[in-house]
């Protein structure tokens, strides 16, 4: 094991009791009219239907959001934030498709929307009021879907394009799409690997790279760290984030040289999932690390890691790349009907929730000392 990850490790540990900096309790946006299971519960509210709901990311300027769904058929879903309404969006209809075969030449086909199993999700302008979408799918192939965006009419458009196939093996996690067409993709665990491998601190995954005109993804060195969850990157494109689940950290690299890191920032007592720009803040999102209301820290029993369905507390974490610090965006103690949090979305007046465990979305109020920003 490199000796930065041993020194990360001890990091963490020392942190997994630590107080959350900077603690902002949320609260509930104003309350919408909703069926009786699906109703409010503290300083969430709640939007149902979804499935999974892993990840969510804003469309910048627009009232719109994209939720991916981490079960088989979950497929993709538009939500009308200020509506509280959500809609299955691609559903493989003959003007949702239009393959670029030059571009992508190694996908077969379109992806079935029956069998739709999508988690990580990425999000980069092509133009005004245009996007590409990257999607990670595990249903019916292990690939990177391709889609384009449009948002110039009444309700976004989404257009199917292509498809990135993992290889044999592995499994992508998380996705960021670069400036120049680059993709990046996380593997949480290679074969032969597992869970309690990366929960005990050890490497289990990697970041794998694709460009314009290459075959299929590779492995790009020094990237292997315990638990590849979450990625994005940076504006520009120079640098890359990376969440090792095993370590509760952001790992900071630099695109030129993947060799060694330039930084690891630790998260204070939560467990970082997804990574997103999105409001103008680079947000974390994940479960409380040490929940007295299960027990404490996640345990590893017979040599398989707890599945954490005992419900935890929920944090959202802003990570300030000059400080080299996280500090709590928003946070909320364990409810009934909403665990596993993986993912948060600014968009207009709301900070919505995504989860790989729950029925639902959810929305509260962002803190009010969060400024206003431009979405990068």
């Amino acid at each position: 094991m490199p000796s930065w990850i041993a020194r990360a490790s001890r990091a963490a540990f020392l942190l997994a009791g630590a107080l959350l900096t900077e603690p902002v309790q949320a609260s509930p946006p104003p309350a919408e009219s909703q069926p009786a299971a699906c109703a409010a519960e503290g300083e969430l509210a709640y939007l149902c239907g979804a499935q999974k709901p892993e990840d969510v990311i804003a469309i910048p300027g627009t009232r719109w959001l994209i939720a991916s769904g981490f079960a088989p058929g979950a497929g993709l879903k538009l939500v009308d934030g200020p509506a509280r309404r959500l809609s299955r969006w691609y559903t493989g209809a003959a003007g949702q498709i239009a393959p670029d075969q030059a571009a992508w030449p190694a996908c077969p086909a379109p992806p079935d929307p029956a069998l739709l199993n999508d988690r990580g999700l990425s999000l980069r302008p092509l133009g005004p009021g245009r996007w590409r979408l990257l999607v990670v799918n595990h249903g019916g192939r292990e690939a990177v879907e391709v889609f384009d965006v449009s948002a110039t009419g009444t309700a976004p458009r989404i257009t199917w394009r292509g498809c990135l196939p993992m290889p044999p093996g592995q499994v992508g996690n998380s996705v960021t799409g670069l400036p120049d067409g680059e993709v990046l993709v996380t593997v949480l665990t290679r074969p032969g690997t597992t869970i309690a491998d990366f929960v005990a601190g050890k490497i289990t995954g990697a970041v794998w790279s694709w460009r314009p005109g290459d075959a299929t993804f590779r492995p790009l060195p020094g990237t292997e760290l315990p638990g590849n969850n979450g990625i994005e990157s940076s504006p520009d494109g120079r640098e890359f984030y990376v969440v090792a689940f095993g370590l509760h950290a952001v790992v900071v690299y630099a695109r030129a040289d993947t060799s060694r890191p330039l930084r690891t920032i630790v998260a204070p007592d939560f467990m970082p999932d997804n990574i997103h720009w999105t409001g103008g803040h680079l947000l974390i999102a994940g479960m409380r690390l040490d929940e007295p209301a299960c027990g404490g820290l996640r345990p590893i029993v017979g040599g398989v890691a707890d599945p954490m369905l005992c419900h935890r507390g929920w944090v959202v974490g802003e990570v300030d790349l000059a400080a080299g610090r996280i500090s709590t965006f928003a946070y909320g103690t364990p409810r009934a009907a909403f665990n596993g949090l993986s993912a948060a979305a600014l968009s207009g007046p709301d900070l919505w929730l995504g989860s790989f465990q729950a029925d639902r979305l959810a929305v509260t109020a962002p803190p009010k000392t969060a400024p206003e920003q431009g979405q990068p």
